[in-house]
């Protein structure tokens, strides 16, 4: 018996909104959904099946064939996509023939005449059903509530945008993070300039995991807009690159933004580009010199107090080495002495923090998060973003995170070029304490690295990304790197008895 479902009625004026329909479905559909087509001859079918493939590709030119005789045909896109026309189809059972199921395990079905094979299409399908009405046409939309919550937040998000002068505009998908945010581009009806869409929804609280609090509660992580409008703000007013904020829904947690561009810091194979990792080292340099205030009106009625990064934010992430990846390595978790030991030479790391240069610190300084604008000069050229989960904290965090880029592999001879070249821009800024500087840099890259090791595993183990496992042995020779400070020697021999390799 086919779930209960949810249902939506749209009206669609003409042609141009049946159009806008499909885009906005492409950009809720997910591999393993199957979208079922219903309505009479010329009712639109085709047409919104046609927009939905041309969204998912980005390419207004794609051909799309009828699959009337072919009764299937296939496009490898960003989701791969299976577009069936059951009009001529023999019998039900031929469905399977037509390989419907291994289509659907991968990607999307986009499926037209449904009625011609209901026994056999999924039971947590999407209905779509399109009929005449007037002048235009009547759009019915019933699925499972899961899918339907995706619905319903790609038309709210459209609704935004008709609400402030982006009617009609074109949506793509443009990219996603680690968390719950997506980005899309948006294209004005009618040429202009391109804007940025982040696509937010507020931050679920989940299990506990110190104390009795939940992860991002422990670990400060913004729980809605508030945060990144607050930074982007502060980063403006004193002259850097961040995204212009266009309009902000806080309750939805929809925002458009400013495009900075496309380009990166890395080349076309990705490799780091000197040049702009020097200059993104440069940029950090002077933010570290300036005093950013620490409470930010955002609106009228809404102050947002950058989080410290303090003590327990910073044990919990160094307790994903003992928590993920030592288990993993060994095969055994680690024992209560290990842990004991472990913890309390962090809680001593920790310490040797108190007297450190303190202050705004991106969080997630590295190669993703940096547009190069080529055109402009200075701190100008580097473009920030993804900064909402911004702390006050050890400034030194930010230069690990870049000169040690999770993602990338920083050779030692740039690593230490990008070192020397921030020493040299604090040193001339005067009141610079070089050596609590680097024993907080040691500190902070050991503490990051050692998050990350554990994380690796945890996107592997817990929620089945074994990709992430790639970057381990980079981790770990970055790792071995803060180990040469002096500062780090308890950490290291707990490492080496532990069988940690790499270091």
């Amino acid at each position: 018996m086919k779930a209960a479902n949810i249902g939506i009625s749209l009206f669609l004026a003409d042609d141009a909104a049946t159009t806008r329909l499909g885009e906005d479905l492409a950009l809720a559909l997910k591999g393993g959904d199957c979208l079922a087509l219903s309505g009479d001859l010329g009712a639109g079918k085709s047409s919104l099946a046609r927009a939905l493939l041309r969204a998912v590709a980005d390419d207004a030119e794609l051909d799309v064939p009828s699959p009337t005789f072919t009764l299937v045909q296939s496009y490898e896109l960003r989701i791969p996509v299976s577009h069936f026309d059951l009009y001529r189809l023999g019998d039900p059972s031929e469905l399977a023939e037509l390989g419907f199921d291994e289509a659907l395990q991968t990607g999307i079905c986009l499926v037209e005449w449904p009625e011609m094979a209901e026994g056999e299409l999924p039971k947590d399908r999407i209905d779509l059903k399109l009929e005449h009405e007037g002048e235009g046409r009547r759009a019915t939309i019933r699925s499972p509530a899961k899918q339907f919550a995706r619905i319903q937040r790609v038309l709210a998000i459209r609704a935004f945008l008709d609400a402030h002068g982006y009617a009609d505009a074109e949506r793509r998908f443009l990219t996603g993070d680690a968390s719950l945010r997506a980005y899309e581009s948006i294209h004005p009806h009618g040429g202009g300039k391109r804007v940025i869409l982040m696509d937010w929804p507020r931050l679920a609280e989940g299990p506990p995991v110190l104390d009795g609090k939940p992860y991002p509660k422990v670990a400060h992580l913004a729980w809605d807009a508030y945060p990144f409008v607050a930074i982007a703000n502060v980063l403006r007013e004193n002259g850097f690159a961040a995204p212009e904020i266009f309009a902000a829904d806080y309750d939805q947690g929809i925002l458009l933004i400013e495009d900075l561009g496309t380009d990166g810091v890395l080349d076309a194979g990705g490799k780091p580009i000197a040049e702009r990792y020097r200059a993104s080292v440069a940029c950090l340099a002077h933010l570290h010199s300036l005093h950013i205030p620490q409470d930010i009106p955002v609106t009228a009625d809404h102050v947002h107090h950058i989080p410290d990064f303090d003590r327990t934010a910073m044990t919990m992430e160094a307790r994903l080495l003992i928590d993920w990846h030592l288990p993993w390595k060994r095969g055994v978790p680690a024992s209560d002495e290990e842990r004991a030991d472990y913890l309390a030479i962090w809680n001593g790391l920790i310490d040797e923090l108190d007297d450190t240069e303190k202050n705004l610190l991106l969080r997630d300084f590295h190669s993703p998060n940096i547009i190069w604008r080529a055109k402009e000069k200075g701190i100008q050229r580097i473009g920030l973003i993804d900064f909402q989960d911004a702390m006050i904290g050890p400034t030194a965090y930010d230069l690990a995170s870049i000169v040690q880029d999770a993602r990338v592999t920083i050779e030692r001879d740039l690593h230490d070029q990008l070192i020397a070249d921030y020493l040299s821009l604090r040193r001339a800024q005067g009141g610079f304490d070089e050596a609590k500087f680097l024993k907080s840099w040691a500190i902070m890259s050991a503490q990051r690295n050692c998050k990350l090791a554990g994380l690796w595993v945890r996107l592997l183990q817990r929620d089945g990304k074994p990709g992430y496992l790639k970057h381990m042995p980079r981790t770990l020779a970055y790792l071995a790197i803060a180990f040469e400070h002096e500062a780090l020697v308890p950490l290291r021999e707990w490492c080496a008895k532990a069988g940690i390799g790499g270091v």
